[in-house]
């Protein structure tokens, strides 16, 4: 059975696809802090309503599939394939959020990153994908 912090961050992960903003209120605390997986940080709501309508002035996110979560009190760990194009070039990349709840909102995000495309040092071949 999902818990509601699975939810809300599958709720959360469609908004993108959606290009919905009407909800993030709902998902983070006011003072919330989010790092992305390339460097950038906002702090507070007010930064991560300002980026989701200047992200998506510029781009689509096609695709956030979600692989795997594990729940551990107040931490959600999210294992993710995420598909976008941005100013007209599409990519796409592998990642890990990890979200920190108090209470039914979350606190601190952090997001990592890792290339699709997986390279076999020891074995015969070359390039895979993921």
């Amino acid at each position: 059975m999902e818990t509601e912090k699975e939810t809300i961050l599958r709720a959360y992960f469609q908004a993108w696809c959606q290009k919905d903003s009407s909800c993030l209120e709902d998902f983070f605390t006011i003072d919330v802090v989010y790092r992305e997986c390339y460097g950038p940080e906002y702090h507070g709501i007010e930064q991560i309503l300002q980026w989701f309508k200047d992200w998506n002035s510029k781009g689509t996110v096609q695709s956030w599939d979600i692989k795997r979560m594990i729940v551990s009190g107040d931490i959600v760990v999210v294992e993710w394939h995420f598909c976008y194009c941005y100013d007209g070039l599409a990519d796409q990349f592998e990642g890990v959020t990890i979200a920190e709840f108090q209470g039914k909102k979350i606190k601190h995000l952090a997001e990592y990153s890792s290339s699709s495309q997986v390279v076999y040092p020891y074995d015969n071949h070359i390039v895979g994908s993921i």
